[in-house]
């Protein structure tokens, strides 16, 4: 199979690589959403040394940056309640999180989750996490840039391997919410 984007050796659908998936995005993966067929979800495995965005598109092409999308997790608190969300920005962005992310989920104050609370929480590899799987109660938001690609590619779960999907699939995942000025170019 060949890739939408990219020029990966290694590309099949994602159903078929269960063995290279977390739990949870094998899980989300089989179990599909929003209607997109499970066959529209491809991985590409790759070498967990070069999974950071910036090393990635360095060794498969600089193009892909504008391709990739960043998934990160904050955390924030309102009162005693601790708040746990996912942002997905393109990877030439930045999350605004003191500003769009912050006010979008009505917290006093947002930061960075820790790798122990990401990791812990999402069931994924930090370097790896990825918006399909993440936990079903938490917000996921997302640039509108992000949704406006035809192929995106993201994380898989864990530094080994990607995950090419279509942009407006990303839209249907659980929790998710398009937001405006969530990303801001760097």
């Amino acid at each position: 199979m060949r890739a939408p984007i990219g020029s990966f050796e290694n590309a099949c659908p994602a159903v078929d690589r269960q063995d290279l998936l977390t739990a949870p995005v094998a899980g989300a993966v089989s179990t599909g959403w929003g209607g997109i067929p499970a066959e529209q979800i491809i991985h590409v495995d790759t070498d967990p040394e070069i999974a950071d965005t910036a090393v990635f598109v360095a060794h498969h092409g600089a193009d892909l940056l504008n391709h990739s999308a960043n998934c990160v997790v904050l955390s924030g608190k309102r009162g005693s309640e601790v708040t746990l969300a996912a942002c997905l920005v393109l990877s030439h962005s930045r999350v605004d999180v003191n500003g769009v992310a912050r006010k979008h989920l009505g917290l006093r104050k947002a930061r960075f989750a820790s790798m122990d609370t990401a990791v812990g929480e999402t069931g994924m590899e930090y370097g790896g996490i990825t918006p399909i799987g993440l936990p079903a109660a938490w917000p996921l938001l997302i640039d509108p840039a992000v949704v406006d690609e035809e192929w995106v590619l993201i994380g898989s779960g864990s530094r080994r391997g990607k995950l090419i999907v279509p942009g407006k699939a990303l839209a249907a995942l659980p929790g998710a919410v398009v937001v405006e000025g969530l990303g801001v170019r760097v």
